[in-house]
């Protein structure tokens, strides 16, 4: 009773408005996972640690009340319970403001966005990631590919960026968020390295035959299975590896990899199975 008071009082000093990020109101309340839960089923995912670090630090009371179909009045009433101050004088950013928008979402005009909706071959079990190549090479000078999506294609945004593209995503709805591209500088668009493969997969194996950590990512949705990798390679000392299942080469995660100083190996073991080994290069 002590410690629940003691929580009270702690969250009774804590203002929020619209504009108070989700991160805020985990780390100030241990019941705020299971509040927002509540508000909206929508709002499960959260209960995955991966995507709760994902979307917690970028998403405001507002953007999470629009993704979950429900109103900011619902947060507020539902951690006013919690001992939250709720401060309802300080207006909703408007992520559609046009101060708020980059030059190039202002002034483009709709002849310029070319639409690629990759939903369906993600619902498909395929991998959009060579589409979505294929489709920004062939941009004109001042064209935009809109991305339509059911979620933010947070693995793609930083690699496009490095090929020099500026984003900007849009949560149009719970189940559509488009996310635009457009190129700001001419660096060549490069497709990732798949020469890599299981040439000498099993001197790899054996080398760390007694040191391999193993993860399996066939049943997650995407973008789990990046996220999930990547969240798992931060955690392996140099003398081990990383052994994943997968339903397919994650081109996606690759040119990260290389980033990240790793190399790896692929071995496609059956069309809807391929095996990944990660190890620091």
């Amino acid at each position: 009773m002590c410690f629940i008071n003691w929580c009270n009082n702690y969250v009774e000093m804590i203002k929020i408005n619209a504009n108070t990020k989700i991160s805020a109101l985990l780390k100030a309340h241990p019941q705020a996972l299971d509040a927002i839960i509540s508000i909206s089923s929508k709002f499960n995912k959260l209960k995955n640690p991966l995507l709760r670090k994902l979307m917690a630090s970028r998403t405001s009371i507002a953007m999470a009340s629009k993704i979950g179909g429900v109103q900011v009045a619902d947060f507020f009433e539902k951690f006013k319970s919690l001992g939250f101050e709720i401060d309802e004088t300080i207006a909703e950013k408007k992520t559609n403001n046009e101060s708020n928008l980059p030059i190039f979402i202002q002034h483009i005009s709709k002849e310029n966005i070319k639409e690629l909706d990759v939903r369906p071959v993600i619902n498909s079990g395929n991998d959009p990631f060579n589409i979505i190549l294929n489709s920004v090479k062939q941009l004109q000078k001042g064209d935009v590919l809109k991305l339509i999506n059911s979620f933010e294609p947070a693995p793609l945004i930083p690699i496009l960026n490095k090929q020099g593209f500026e984003a900007f995503v849009e949560h149009e709805s719970s189940e559509v968020v488009n996310t635009y591209f457009y190129k700001i500088n001419e660096t060549e668009i490069n497709s990732p390295d798949l020469t890599n493969n299981e040439e000498d997969w099993q001197s790899i194996i054996e080398k760390y035959s007694n040191n391999l950590v193993t993860i399996d990512v066939r049943n997650l949705e995407m973008p789990l299975p990046m996220l999930t990798i990547l969240e798992e390679i931060e955690k392996i000392p140099n003398y081990k590896a990383l052994y994943v299942y997968h339903k397919r080469i994650p081109v996606f995660l690759l040119p990260e990899l290389k980033e990240r100083n790793f190399d790896y190996r692929t071995k496609e073991i059956t069309d809807g199975e391929v095996h990944l080994l990660i190890f620091k290069a």
